[in-house]
């Protein structure tokens, strides 16, 4: 699939994929950052997300398949790529199956285990949304925080409402098809043979999403990885602690 994707700056390559639920924008601010330190970024959105199409077929495989056809589409030889979430298992996955188009992989909050389905609640309150229904923004929040405590996801829910046209609203993501599929989201991420990509594996020190037992199977995938916890912040650890994450990023990728 073609994918819509923003490219701004000159000179190394450089992927950022978003997570679920999100879309390319989400990263403006830290593509810029990569930007001024003489990177190319491509920030793509991924099927069922942004401005990219829908499709029914939603996994990883798929979704590396998409990235790919991307960096073809770029004429490039090879990229780095970062990933966030479900960005992450996309960029791993795109490793284990293009390691011949992938320069190094920075992990930001996964593992490659399976992760059993938890964003029930998220689903149920973007169910309970109309938007062709609503005449303001604030509606939706309304009916969001009926159904979620955190104000990350809410406002973070927020950002995917946009203008479809006058006076009407609509999600940026395709949730029913998320919804049908949502199973894949937290597939494991599997490997036939060990793979040489240089990879930067990134953890909240507050995020449970990476154990320190997650550390067998990334070693069994990535022969040559490292493991760093970014402090003071959680899953979403490029938006609580930016400086750290961002230094952390440059180092792996600049030596």
């Amino acid at each position: 699939m073609k994918l819509f994707y923003k490219k701004s700056g000159e000179g190394k390559p450089l992927i950022i994929i978003h997570g679920l639920f999100g879309f390319g924008d989400n990263w403006a601010g830290m593509a810029k950052a990569f930007t001024e330190r003489g990177f190319c970024c491509i920030v793509p959105d991924m099927r069922n997300h942004g401005r990219s199409d829908s499709n029914e077929e939603f996994d990883y495989q798929v979704m590396a398949d998409d990235v790919a056809e991307l960096v073809h589409s770029e004429q490039l030889n090879s990229v780095s790529i970062i990933g966030h979430s479900m960005g992450g298992k996309v960029a791993m996955q795109f490793c284990i199956s293009y390691p011949q188009l992938a320069d190094k992989l920075i992990v930001a909050d996964i593992a490659p285990r399976y992760y059993p389905p938890h964003h029930q609640m998220v689903l149920k309150a973007i169910r309970a949304v109309d938007p062709a229904a609503l005449q303001s923004r604030k509606g939706a929040e309304t009916i969001l925080r009926s159904h979620l405590r955190e104000e990350s996801v809410i406002q973070f829910l927020l950002k995917n409402l946009y203008w479809r046209n006058e006076g009407e609203l609509d999600w940026r993501f395709n949730h029913e098809i998320i919804s049908r599929n949502i199973e894949n989201a937290g597939a494991e991420i599997t490997s036939l043979r060990n793979i040489e990509v240089p990879a930067l594996f990134l953890r909240g020190e507050n995020s449970d999403y990476i154990r320190s037992s997650d550390k067998v199977q990334i070693d069994a995938i990535f022969s040559d990885n490292s493991l760093i916890s970014i402090p003071d912040s959680g899953h979403w650890l490029h938006v609580e602690n930016p400086k750290a994450f961002f230094e952390a990023c440059i180092e792996f990728l600049e030596t």
